[in-house]
């Protein structure tokens, strides 16, 4: 008899991910071990990576490789203003996305640490009664983020290319 697994959405903001884990541990992100304990627990009905693109080889490699696990890329244009900072930011385009797709789930997967988002995850729960699993690296994920999810998963070393 087949088990009916519970249907997910899932976020991931790659830049925070990147700088978070690399400040936290010195590594990356493993994503294929995040892929495979999520597809183990939940049926995947959406997957999304945001980056910002920059043109470069190898940045371009690990989005087909983010594609090839079976998330879905949206890129965004790297944008270096006049006075040396620097702009690539998705918060809209993830929240957006995440209105727009979580009428379809039972849960909603958040891998961010940033804090803008835990209005956005208090909607999720309180509106429209949709669950909110946020992963995020300990030391570097917004405490009002921690608390708004119903569940917060620490990025550790079992998540972390080896």
């Amino acid at each position: 008899m087949d088990i009916i697994k519970p249907r997910v959405a899932v976020f991931v903001d790659v830049q925070n991910i990147y700088y978070t884990t690399r400040q936290a541990y010195k590594q990356n992100f493993n994503y294929n071990k995040f892929w495979r304990l999520i597809s183990s627990q939940y049926e995947i009905v959406k997957a999304f990576a945001y980056a910002v693109d920059r043109g470069d080889k190898k940045q371009q490699e690990f989005q087909n490789i983010l594609r090839a696990i079976g998330f879905e890329v949206k890129l965004k244009p790297f944008i270096q203003r006049a006075d040396g900072s620097a702009k690539g930011d998705w918060d809209v385009g993830i929240t957006i996305d995440v209105m727009d797709y979580s009428d379809d789930v039972d849960k909603v997967v958040l891998v961010s640490g940033d804090g803008d988002f835990d209005i956005l995850v208090e909607r999720l729960k309180s509106g429209k009664g949709v669950e909110v699993d946020v992963y995020g690296v300990p030391a570097l994920t917004a405490t009002s983020l921690v608390n708004a999810a119903s569940q917060y998963i620490e990025i550790d070393n079992n998540l972390l290319l080896s």
